[in-house]
């Protein structure tokens, strides 16, 4: 199977995109707005983008409360979400009207951050503290603007329960992160396996 884009997705019944493009981290970002409300809401295009500095993007479809939040403020946190929380962060992805707490929504505690006002998820296993470098709408190629914002975060802060540290590193199995696969699919990491690069130090070449 090949097709354009032009063309729509061929006999296929729905867009495979975003499952092709499998698993994604899911961003849970939480902004507070000018008058200080929180706003909390799942994103699953978001990646890191950078490091030194550390940097983390999203994109939002449409000048939804987060990125309008994070403009205005020039701040938000990202707090990982995991299997234990799947179902407080789905109820989190619900359109609300302004000003409604999704903390309060989904029944989420909240922990105060220390570089940044919004506040993470008191039970997110890591969390990082971001301010504002850019937030754009994008265009397509003939130059259109399309009411998609990217927004990117260099990271300020960094917190993690300490229970998830193991031999000085984070304990990315043992935190169970979501990730975003298409349609309405999810993947969790339970497991992680190492491989090393052709050039590390000790690696035996078979």
């Amino acid at each position: 199977m090949h097709y354009t884009e032009a063309e729509g997705y061929g006999p296929l019944p729905f867009d495979p995109f975003k499952a092709i493009v499998a698993p994604r981290p899911v961003g849970w970002i939480s902004t507070i707005d000018r008058q200080g409300r929180r706003n909390l809401a799942p994103y699953s295009f978001f990646i890191a983008v950078s490091s030194r500095p550390n940097m983390i993007g999203f994109a939002s479809d449409g000048f939804k409360h987060t990125p309008r939040n994070a403009r205005d403020t020039g701040e938000f946190v990202f707090s990982l979400a995991t299997l234990p929380l799947l179902d407080q962060m789905n109820r989190t992805s619900e359109e609300v009207a302004d000003g409604v707490d999704e903390f309060e929504l989904a029944g989420l505690a909240a922990a105060p951050s220390r570089q940044v006002r919004p506040p993470r998820v008191a039970a997110s296993p890591a969390a990082l503290e971001c301010k504002l470098i850019s937030c754009t709408e994008l265009h397509d190629l003939d130059g259109k603007p399309l009411d998609r914002w990217w927004v990117v975060g260099q990271v300020v802060a960094t917190y993690i329960d300490d229970s998830f540290i193991k031999d000085g590193r984070f304990d990315t199995a043992g935190a169970q992160p979501l990730g975003r696969c298409g349609y309405r699919d999810y993947a969790a990491v339970t497991e992680m396996f190492e491989l090393l690069r052709p050039t590390d130090p000790g690696r035996v070449v078979r």
